[in-house]
């Protein structure tokens, strides 16, 4: 009986981080169609001065860079004891590198602040 329960909780975890990784990707999405939204309003008004345009794409440029980095920092600060890499790379899906980089710019900037050797906890 106990293997039965322990087999099927099994189960319920999967789904439920199945659950989970696809909740993330929507609030990635929404987050993309927000910012998409106010850029095209504004590109929409200004039809006379051609220089503007150019800008509003390198604007989409660093949105695009910061919604990475800003998931990262979402998730060290709903953590209470800190994240490791590990973790960030198991709830990200990126790659080690790119997480380095995301959280050595964010302790730089004092977003978040190191616990421990790789344990991070928001500022």
């Amino acid at each position: 009986m106990s293997i039965k329960l322990f087999k099927d909780l099994q189960v319920v975890n999967r789904e439920i981080k199945s659950l989970t990784k696809k909740i993330e990707k929507m609030i990635v999405a929404v987050d993309k169609l927000e910012k998409v939204k106010p850029v095209k309003k504004a590109a929409a008004k200004p039809k006379a001065k051609k220089k503007v345009a150019p800008q509003k794409v390198t604007t989409k440029k660093k949105a695009a860079k910061s919604t990475d980095t800003e998931k990262i920092i979402k998730i060290i600060n709903r953590s209470k004891k800190g994240v490791d890499v590990a973790t960030l790379i198991k709830k990200t899906g990126f790659n080690n590198k790119k997480i380095s980089n995301i959280v050595h710019r964010a302790y730089k900037t004092g977003k978040i602040k190191r616990v421990g050797t790789g344990i991070y906890v928001g500022a």
